[in-house]
């Protein structure tokens, strides 16, 4: 398993070789952005604010992905709909589960009832979602949603179908605040049991419910898991999935908060089983599926082409600790939120003898690439420019060196090298750091800087980075490490250079696949 420590210290390894890219000129200010900074390649909405997305469905032969939305930044709102068939390109349909008086919708999750099991007909989309009843906090409910046309549009049941027994009895403080958490149901069927599975979020547990129709709950167990610094759960997730060796696992994770104890704040997860009434974990403590500062609120979904050993995932690419506030984006495309790019999860066997989930990037990306650049091998010692520009892309290659402290690439260069966004390897961490690129009026400090560990005798990384104009998503070693950022990239910010400080590091295997068209 991971060591715990701080993703929150300051970058040693900024050395000679990356400080030597600042020199090219003086400091200047950003220019702020003169046209669109929308993504160029992640989810977008078409305005207003984009949060939680929630777990897809598929029907019609395509994925339908809904996600919290409201007009204004950290507003009331409720769920819009989007459809995708490959997790790439994605077609908007407004308002779906609309923002009501007294009745803002979060978050929660659909399926698809193939058996009729609630009554509304076969194949009948059936969702369930968190709304504060009377717009009190302390009333979080689990209220249902029922659609006949694929999941475009949705009748809604008038009363809550899992009540907060807790909010209605809470008296003392300490009961109201646990009554406050009870929030985000992801449901799945369980076939060996022939029931409806609903695991709910709460403030130090995750508490679990089983039905046999969608509509009557029955409580069953709660997962504690015994640190509570890492936070209170929220957008749970509890799926089973075949390992690369044949064997079956259930994983049990929700986004959580660590921050206090120097862990992410992200995608939590825990392997285990299932067994009709509670999940046992094999390992009270939990891996983390992204190590940057903004992959919160991730869903998982079983692909169409391999449902048991592939999953896809997205996440909100945005964190609770500065999501409220203004970001460039506002201004220059009047919407504020992307999600990540949509990843391909694989469980495999650890040397350790634990398995773990691995992360790539969706594979249908790649068809999207209107340019491929291969670039010389370069030995540095030091800093080197690259001989390319562009503000939407993949950079793909090997870095090896021997006695080099600290090596990495930097993307987003302006051209008096005063900004930048670092990537790489010092010590035991692989690191992403993007105070280089904070923007006056827009700073994120202290939540610049975010680090993973790695192997502090590894003298050699492959890394596979995801630049787009507001985000930086770094996948390590085909995927056993994954780190997100959004970083506010300005008009300039398009170079890209290598560094190595304290000896020569080879880079090889330069690739720069370009995204040239809006998708």
């Amino acid at each position: 398993m991971t060591p715990e420590f701080s993703r929150r210290t300051i970058l040693q390894g900024t050395g000679a070789g990356a400080l030597a890219l600042l020199m090219g000129g003086a400091a200047a200010a950003p220019a702020r952005a003169s046209g669109s900074q929308r993504a160029v390649y992640h989810m977008t909405p078409p305005s207003g604010w984009l949060c939680d997305p929630q777990r897809p469905v598929y029907t019609n032969g395509a994925y339908q992905l809904y996600y919290l939305h409201s007009s204004i930044n950290n507003g009331q709102g409720g769920w819009d709909h989007a459809t995708t068939t490959d997790g790439v390109s994605f077609a908007h349909h407004g308002a779906v589960l609309p923002l009501q008086p007294n009745f803002p919708v979060w978050s929660g999750s659909g399926v698809v009832d193939s058996a009729n099991t609630a009554g509304f007909g076969a194949g009948a989309v059936v969702v369930l979602a968190t709304k504060p009843t009377d717009g009190i906090r302390k009333y979080q409910e689990q209220y249902l949603y029922w659609s006949t046309d694929g999941g475009y549009t949705f009748t809604a049941l008038a009363d809550p179908v899992i009540v907060n027994t807790d909010g209605r009895t809470a008296t003392t403080q300490a009961e109201i605040d646990n009554a406050e958490w009870f929030r985000d149901p992801k449901i799945h069927w369980d076939a060996v049991r022939g029931e409806w599975v609903c695991v709910i979020g709460r403030a130090r547990y995750a508490a679990f419910y089983t039905s046999p129709n969608l509509k009557n709950w029955q409580w069953k167990s709660n997962f504690d898991y015994p640190n509570h610094a890492l936070g209170g759960i929220e957008c749970p997730d509890l799926f089973e999935m075949t390992a690369g060796d044949g064997t079956r696992h259930w994983v049990f994770a929700a986004s959580m908060d660590a921050y206090s104890i120097g862990l992410p704040m992200t995608y939590a997860y825990w392997m285990g089983t299932w067994n009709g009434t509670s999940f046992v974990a094999d390992n009270l403590t939990p891996q983390w599926l992204d190590w940057g500062w903004d992959w919160y609120a991730a869903v998982t979904w079983p692909s169409v082409d391999a449902p048991d050993t592939k999953r896809l995932a997205t996440a909100w690419m945005n964190n609770w600790k500065y999501a409220a506030r203004d970001v460039p984006t506002d201004v220059s495309d009047g919407y504020n939120g992307q999600n990540s790019i949509t990843r391909e999860l694989r469980l495999e066997k650890q040397g350790g003898g634990w398995y773990s989930l691995l992360s790539t990037p969706v594979s249908a990306l790649s068809g999207y690439v209107t340019a491929t650049t291969t670039l010389p091998n370069r030995a540095v010692n030091g800093s080197y420019v690259l001989p390319w520009t562009g503000r939407a892309y993949e950079l793909e290659l090997d870095i090896a060196w021997d006695t080099a402290a600290n090596v990495g690439v930097s993307v987003g260069r302006s051209a008096d090298g005063s900004r930048h966004t670092n990537i790489g390897k010092y010590g035991n961490e692989v690191y992403v750091d993007r105070s280089p690129s904070d923007l006056n009026g827009y700073s994120l400090v202290p939540f610049t800087r975010a680090a993973a560990p790695i192997d502090a005798g590894a003298r050699s990384v492959h890394l596979r980075i995801f630049v787009d104009k507001q985000s930086v998503e770094v996948f390590v070693n085909a995927g056993h490490t994954v780190l997100s950022q959004q970083v506010h990239f300005t008009d300039g910010d398009t170079g890209i250079s290598l560094y190595s400080d304290g000896g020569p590091a080879n880079f090889t295997g330069i690739t720069i696949r370009e995204f040239g068209n809006p998708i």
